[in-house]
């Protein structure tokens, strides 16, 4: 056992080890609290859920907005200084968020942590994929992710826990979570983006995005293919992103399930990504990418509209547990996707849109969810995710076919 874990130690570089490292600080600490925000957002301003939900769509919106600025800082100044300043960013405005009282003070947070999430996450995955070659991806961002959960399988918990005494706590935990990751960035990492690379290729599913200027955003969104995919994805996660946002407070409120409880349901989720994520990814990594986007897209339609039959953490936690499979099949197949196919002078480009696509589904779900619940029945929530995410998982298999003769088309 030892031996294989000094032959994974020595697989990769030691600023991945550095970045996993932090990710579990961070992420460990963010997670005490963002499971419970509307529950503790509800608590504190009394509004309907669908205009406290708007909260989440604001930070999800900021962000989509936020995709833009990070991928051009990430191949302009560098991946490190993105990722030092979202996350000192982050840990201010959780810090702040304890203490704020009214909804003017809870948007201001929530753009705040809007602007700072997609810096770090676009300068996250484009510093792995300069550091990791392209056949050793699939497996990176694996452990990357089983490292992000093994550390979110705490956090809920904890955080359940001491939310149902005093929210300062959890919060506390999330500043200093952000804070001592920053500063390991800062003095530990080494910047990987090489401003000598010029590259011209641009490889994706759908063909090569010709004719569009290097070095801005007008050659990735001529990239047909790649801007299809990613619309598939947005369409798709917005499924899986109601459950993550709406379901604590929509069993809170009407099944009685408490935080304490709740929180070990986000903790399963976290513990099946630890334990199932690496055998779920030496399967699918012998698949065709739009394959398996598509199958995982499935599963998360799926898991998402069983919420709907359950009436207690039970069924929930089951949910989750369906909804969990989906995000193994289909996250980390996704990401390689992507890091393969930009060009190394534009992955931070690249990774912005993508991330901007899940920044979409973000920002939808709590609208969508939340009208669903106000004016047809709570219920419907899951009945509509369930919809979406069928829509997309048909988007990817007709992708899939018109990639194919394509492709046929050219041999």
């Amino acid at each position: 056992m030892i031996s294989r874990i000094k032959i994974l130690y020595n697989r990769y570089p030691r600023q991945y080890w550095l970045m996993i490292t932090g990710i579990v600080i961070s992420t460990a600490g963010g997670s005490m609290i963002w499971p419970f925000l509307l529950i503790y957002a509800s608590g504190k301003l009394h509004l309907p859920l669908s205009t406290v939900a708007v909260l989440i769509s604001i930070n999800a919106g900021t962000g989509m907005l936020a995709s833009f600025l990070a991928g051009t800082l990430a191949d302009k100044i560098g991946r490190k200084v993105v990722m030092v300043f979202s996350l000192a960013l982050n840990g201010i405005a959780y810090f702040f968020l304890m203490r704020a009282e009214t909804y003017p003070q809870f948007v201001l947070l929530m753009v705040l942590i809007g602007l700072s999430n997609p810096l770090y996450q676009v300068g996250a995955d484009a510093m792995l994929a300069d550091m990791i070659p392209s056949e050793q991806r699939t497996d990176a961002y694996a452990i990357n992710r089983i490292a992000n959960n093994a550390a979110f399988a705490l956090g809920p918990a904890i955080g359940g826990f001491l939310a149902s005494s005093s929210y300062n706590f959890a919060f506390y935990g999330a500043s200093a979570g952000f804070v001592i990751y920053s500063l390991l960035l800062f003095f530990l990492a080494r910047e990987t983006l090489d401003k000598t690379v010029s590259e011209t290729k641009t490889d994706s599913l759908a063909g090569q995005a010709e004719g569009a200027a290097r070095g801005t955003y007008a050659h990735v969104f001529r990239d047909k293919g790649y801007m299809a995919f990613v619309s598939m994805i947005a369409l798709g996660l917005i499924a899986p992103s109601m459950v993550w946002i709406l379901m604590a407070v929509y069993a809170k409120t009407n099944f009685g399930v408490a935080e304490s409880m709740y929180g070990w349901i986000p903790t399963t989720n976290a513990l099946l990504c630890v334990f199932a994520q690496y055998p779920v990814t030496q399967i699918t990594r012998k698949y065709e990418t739009l394959s398996v986007t598509a199958i995982g897209m499935l599963i998360y339609a799926v898991g998402a509209g069983s919420v709907a039959l359950m009436t207690g953490f039970a069924g929930f936690w089951l949910s989750m547990v369906v909804l969990t499979f989906g995000e193994l099949t289909l996250v980390p197949t996704a990401s390689k996707y992507v890091a393969d196919i930009a060009p190394a002078d534009m992955r931070g480009r690249y990774m912005s849109i993508y991330w901007l696509g899940w920044g979409l589904s973000r920002a939808l779900a709590p609208l969508i969810g939340g009208a669903l619940n106000d004016n047809l029945f709570p219920q419907a929530i899951w009945i509509g995710g369930l919809l979406i995410g069928l829509t997309s998982v048909f988007g990817l298999i007709v992708l899939k076919s018109i990639t194919k003769s394509r492709a046929t088309l050219r041999a």
